[in-house]
């Protein structure tokens, strides 16, 4: 699936309306963007009136061509659906930090292709080394990749639990609602 206004809609499903939970780093946020978010992008109404529409094109933006996931989804849809969420949760930052840290993993030290910096970013080392990995292993190497992703998503989370006491209010639902959707 690579189909941006279907993973924004799923997204804003999933993320709901207007909440401030009080052990939420985030602050308020609405249709899962932000305060902090909204204000960067020029909104500055009130939050719980966050045009819906205003939040699919910071997702847009912000969360799928920025970050260069566009590109991703062009060899690697269900991949790039996965960082796009993992972005939106952590960080687009932390998820290409995910993949990156995971196509190093398994190249097969280097026989593949040579590691790539974790930078980060999506560029074309980034790029190349996910291709060259998708050439060698297919569609199942994609899954595979996946794993890799949401494996180290998952011990971020936990390792956010154990630090943060207060992030334990969302550990659950992170687990069921962010690994292996």
């Amino acid at each position: 699936m690579s189909n941006i206004d279907q993973l924004i809609d799923e997204v804003i499903e999933r993320e709901g309306g207007y909440v401030n939970h009080p052990a939420d780093r985030g602050g308020p946020t609405n249709w899962g963007i932000t305060e902090t978010v909204a204000r960067q992008q020029g909104y500055a109404g009130r939050m719980q009136d966050l045009p819906r529409a205003t939040a699919a094109a910071i997702y847009r933006q912000l969360y799928w061509a920025r970050p260069r996931f566009d590109q991703v989804a062009a060899t690697a849809p269900k991949l790039a659906a996965e960082l796009f969420d993992t972005g939106i949760n952590m960080g687009i930052g932390m998820a290409t930090s995910f993949l990156q840290r995971s196509l190093n993993a398994l190249n097969r030290g280097g026989a593949d292709y040579a590691d790539i910096a974790v930078d980060r970013a999506i560029g074309p080392a980034t790029l190349a080394a996910l291709n060259a990995f998708l050439a060698k292993r297919g569609a199942a190497g994609e899954a595979v990749l996946i794993k890799a992703c949401e494996a180290l998503q998952g011990s971020h989370y936990l390792t956010l639990a154990e630090r943060k006491p207060s992030q334990e209010a969302f550990l659950y639902g992170w687990l069921a609602n962010r690994i292996g959707n």
